[in-house]
């Protein structure tokens, strides 16, 4: 199989493409689904292999003995992140979505405040509101067209209820790769404030050539003893419907609180995530994704040139992540007026950006993780839903 192999997944049970029509009134014959942070692709063969295995022995019981689970990553985070991990730090939980959850229970109460750097992924906020919590908005502000901290703003925001801070690393949307320096600064503002730091790492193998990403383990040593880092091969392999993610805590006071949360909740990780995760970490999954990243590296920069070829639209140079954000600031429109053309017009169904949080509204996020015939065919389309700008 190629990237460029298209995929039929009308029909499949497939959120992005079989809820496409009921959310945005676009069928699967006629929109394109460009919404969803899942990826066009088929995972690695040696993903495959190992679910072949799985059914060719038939019998689908508990999962025990998880050593080579561990040890797999173990090496992943050695060999591609330079950063040593003991085996009793992991935690399996079903995604990171469902670790962000436990990680908001486990160490902040009803009535604490979570600070979010937003724009930001959005499932943050609904789950630190429907678990009780209050969400602390720090936008981030744009600067030559890359998203910067500013920690003197955000010091203003505080209110004293904050207990914990979650970052995006590297951020979505807008896939900044924070620098060495930013990471240390986030951690230097969490130590001030006695904050536990999340770290959410789960797109840090999707980052483009010349850049580089230092997991905050690594950047800022010091705050082990307040720091969660969240890992998975989720993104990575495209296997997000495993539900299967990482919680690594070095700490063994905050990695008590956080199995005793697990422990009150039934946590258990299921046998076909583990046995996918176990073989896609490893050389073989590696090759993939250094051959997925210079793929994905021709439909960033084949999006970005037709989308900024648009006047008034500015797609901002990814550095990470396989989501394109797009800012419609400058095309003077409202975000009813810009989101009816790309929906009506263009028949594109993508992330509207107010779902992020404070600095999202004029932008929507697009999932580039597709065949390049499928970015070359969204470019045409936006060309010719905003034709009066040109």
């Amino acid at each position: 199989m190629t990237f460029d192999t298209p995929i039929l997944r009308a029909g499949t049970h497939c959120s992005k493409w079989d809820t496409m029509e009921a959310l945005y009134g676009l069928s699967p014959v006629e929109g394109l689904a460009m919404w969803v942070a899942d990826m066009e692709f088929r995972p690695p063969q040696v993903v495959q292999q190992a679910l072949e295995a799985m059914l060719a022995h038939g019998v689908y019981g508990y999962f025990g003995d998880d050593r080579a689970y561990l040890d797999a990553i173990r090496w992943w985070m050695r060999t591609r992140h330079d950063w040593e991990v003991a085996p009793e730090w992991i935690f399996t939980t079903h995604g990171l979505v469902n670790g962000t959850g436990l990680c908001v229970h486990a160490f902040t109460e009803p009535g604490d405040s979570v600070i979010l750097m937003t724009p930001v992924y959005h499932a943050f906020a609904r789950i630190i509101k429907a678990a009780g919590r209050e969400v602390l908005e720090c936008p981030l502000t744009v600067q030559d067209g890359k998203a910067q901290m500013d920690f003197a703003e955000w010091e203003t925001r505080l209110t004293g209820h904050e207990k914990m801070l979650i970052l995006c690393s590297p951020h979505n949307p807008g896939g900044r790769v924070w620098t060495v320096a930013e990471l240390r600064a986030v951690a230097d503002f969490c130590r001030k404030h006695d904050l536990i730091l999340v770290s959410d790492e789960i797109h840090h193998d999707l980052v483009y050539p010349g850049e580089k990403h230092t997991v905050m383990a690594n950047a800022a040593p010091e705050i082990t003893d307040s720091l969660v880092m969240m890992t998975a091969t989720t993104k990575t392999f495209n296997i997000a419907g495993a539900h299967i993610g990482n919680i690594i805590i070095a700490d063994p006071v905050l990695r008590k609180t956080f199995a005793n949360t697990m422990n009150a909740m039934g946590i258990s990780p299921n046998s076909f995530g583990m046995h996918m995760v176990t073989a896609a970490l490893s050389p073989e999954g590696a090759a993939w994704v250094d051959d997925l990243m210079r793929y994905l590296d021709g439909n960033r920069r084949l999006f970005d040139e037709g989308i900024n070829r648009i006047p008034g639209l500015r797609s901002t140079p990814l550095e990470a992540t396989y989501l394109a954000w797009v800012d419609f600031s400058a095309t003077g429109m409202t975000p009813a007026e810009f989101i009816d053309r790309v929906q009506k017009v263009a028949r594109i169904a993508t992330n509207y950006g107010a779902s992020f949080g404070t600095g999202g509204e004029n932008c929507l996020r697009f999932n580039l993780a597709c065949p390049r015939a499928h970015v070359v065919e969204a470019v045409a389309r936006m060309e010719r839903a905003f034709a009066d700008l040109q």
